[in-house]
């Protein structure tokens, strides 16, 4: 086979399946071996949406999404999807077919370079080359499924896509995961929140990378904590939990944020500050951090601890940890939520002139 089928035969070996974006001269050598190797290519109207569509796909499946370009202009309508997975986290490849190797760097037609462009919005940008094509891939594979995970780029000259393979498909590498905290960094998490009387818990976009997620709600369940999740992790616990306190910074972020500062702890579970900075919100309530990176916050911040590690097993250790007893009223979840979706209730229509009495108020209240 030539690389180009090489590239195929391992992205199919990697549960890559589907590939997007819009084709070129130099990209139709990878987009006929796709054809042959039966990864079906997605034609879309912009690069960027083939970008943010294998996001999509990368968070959806665990596999990295695909998205595939042509040099120059394509490459830069690339970047906003590619972007987006970098600040997110998803795990993403992103393909630029390149001019052939002899003609790299010089000044023709669309030529850029690609490795510049690319390199301050994705974990790694690499060069596939005759004889380092699926060493390169599996790299690129490697690092895209390690946490945090995230997009790689790879350039494809021509040439290279058509010449013929020297390499075997290379074993499919597994991403690397965080080292598990601390036992101290547990416990000490454990005496902080067995201290709390009106403890919360705030699930972020971190938690969607769970290899378990069933056992964020066993934390939830054991010790009665009331949460609420941003808009990336809403629907990691259902909705209707009894617990459940609904999104925060939406929609009524100010209805939601009375309740957050009310409580004397914020338990940040997977919190990814990507979403919507701490101190947008938290005001002075002391926060633990259980995730997988530091805290990225500002000084007006009170942390009073960082779990820091793989966050199945930190969540999987609190969930085996006594039970806790907070001291929230038994009615505050219901009595809360209750009022936070009557107040995401659409504006009503204005009075009409006969009835001048009436005022409607900016929040819908008549």
């Amino acid at each position: 086979m030539n690389n180009a089928e090489l590239i195929v035969a391992t992205l199919r070996a990697a549960g890559v399946s589907y590939g997007f974006g819009i084709p070129s001269g130099n990209v139709l050598p990878l987009i006929e071996a796709m054809r042959v190797g039966r990864l079906p290519y997605v034609l879309t109207a912009h690069e960027g949406s083939a970008a943010f569509m294998a996001d999509v796909m990368g968070r959806l499946t665990g596999a990295p999404g695909l998205c595939i370009a042509t040099l120059g202009p394509g490459a830069t309508n690339l970047t906003t999807g590619v972007g987006n997975a970098y600040l997110d986290r998803s795990p993403l490849l992103a393909i630029t077919c390149n001019l052939p190797t002899s003609q790299l760097g010089r000044r023709i037609q669309m030529a850029i370079d690609h490795h510049t462009l690319f390199r301050p919005i994705t974990k790694a940008t690499l060069a596939l080359r005759e004889g380092r094509v699926a060493s390169m891939l599996a790299e690129a594979l490697e690092i895209a499924l390690s946490e945090p995970l995230g997009p790689v780029h790879l350039d494809l000259p021509e040439d290279v896509a058509l010449a013929s393979a020297t390499e075997d498909v290379p074993a499919t590498p597994v991403g690397r995961r965080r080292h598990p905290a601390p036992e101290a960094s547990l416990q000490r998490a454990a005496e902080i929140l067995g201290a709390a009387r009106r403890p919360v818990a705030v699930v972020g976009s971190s938690a969607m990378r769970l290899r378990n997620p069933d056992v964020l709600q066993s934390v939830i369940d054991r010790h009665r904590l009331p949460f609420a999740s941003t808009t990336m992790a809403k629907g990691m616990v259902p909705e209707d939990h009894p617990l459940s306190l609904g999104c925060i910074e939406r929609a009524r972020r100010q209805v939601q944020r009375e309740l957050l500062r009310s409580a004397d702890l914020v338990v940040g579970l997977g919190y990814d500050v990507v979403e919507v900075e701490y101190e947008a919100w938290i005001g002075k309530v002391p926060l633990l951090s259980i995730d997988v990176d530091p805290v990225d916050a500002d000084r007006s911040v009170t942390i009073a601890h960082e779990v820091i590690g793989d966050l199945d097993a930190s969540l999987e250790w609190l969930a085996q940890r006594p039970a806790l007893r907070p001291e929230w009223p038994a009615t505050m979840t219901a009595q809360h939520r209750d009022r936070f979706y009557r107040s995401l209730r659409p504006i009503r229509p204005q009075p009409n002139r006969r009835d001048r009495s009436r005022t409607v108020q900016p929040d819908g209240d008549v």
